[in-house]
């Protein structure tokens, strides 16, 4: 199932597409979320997808990124393979939606693309044991965990800037609520080129290692993101470029890069 969350006629709502028709659900998915393979109400009204704005498809109330998180970039950076999970935090206004735009910093140069799977919470989530993981999840989506690695060196490794600003936290296009996460491919091409480009089955810590481990530090709410790290090789973005982060069996998420606005 392919849930959204859309803009028609000026309301926001929730819905089911099906192939190219939105059925609209009568309650968030949120509200109605129990377990995985449960149904969600509609309430008879439908839509032609092309007919609706597409929005980030929840909101989170945060966004938990797990940091060099494939093995590959392990061997790439010739780093020891960590312990536990690296994780950062982005606020929800950092949060945009399909072809919604990322405005680069005033200063700098170096924000780079990160195309990461993003698993997206159910239900509230608090010392959930790994075997537990899946009745608390929803579904998954593309998200660009976009970086600027510019303030890496001068931050010391506090990610706050480097990750938290504005637009920095694009979401979308759906939530997939029935998929196997294993080994999926994540790509990310720029302006139609491929930059990026792995596999979920090179991750370090898989889905359940993640939700658990984040969910003894803090309670993962309805709606909540995480992203799960980016595999290599991330790159600069600059203005004018359309970049997107693809996942098989979930779609294309897609946002155009724009300068400094006041």
């Amino acid at each position: 199932m392919r849930i959204i969350r859309f803009e028609v006629s000026g309301d926001v709502k929730y819905g089911m597409v099906e192939d190219d028709i939105v059925l609209v659900l009568q309650n968030s998915p949120f509200q109605d979320f129990q377990m995985p393979g449960g149904s969600f109400s509609v309430d008879g009204s439908i839509y032609a997808l092309g007919d609706v704005k597409l929005l980030a498809p929840c909101t989170p109330s945060k966004y938990v990124g797990v940091a060099i998180n494939y093995h590959k970039t392990i061997e790439i950076k010739k780093m020891s393979i960590p312990e536990e999970p690296f994780i950062f935090l982005k606020p929800n206004t950092s949060i945009i939606g399909p072809d919604d735009e990322i405005v680069l910093p005033r200063f700098s140069n170096e924000v780079f693309h990160e195309g990461e799977l993003a698993i997206v919470i159910g239900r509230k989530a608090k010392n959930v044991p790994e075997d537990s993981v899946k009745d608390y999840i929803l579904g998954y989506t593309c998200t660009n965990d976009v970086s600027d690695v510019s303030l890496l060196e001068k931050d010391r490794g506090n990610l706050t800037r480097v990750k938290a600003r504005d637009t920095f936290g694009a979401v979308g296009p759906v939530i997939e609520t029935e998929l196997d996460a294993t080994d999926l491919k994540v790509e990310v091409f720029v302006n139609g080129e491929i930059r990026q480009s792995g596999r979920t089955s090179d991750l370090i810590f898989g889905v359940n290692k993640v939700v658990s481990f984040i969910s003894d530090i803090m309670a993962l709410l309805p709606g909540d993101v995480i992203a799960t790290g980016t595999p290599p090789v991330s790159g600069p973005m600059k203005p004018g470029d359309v970049v997107e982060v693809r996942i098989e069996k979930i779609g294309t998420l897609k946002n155009t890069v724009v300068g400094f606005k006041t």
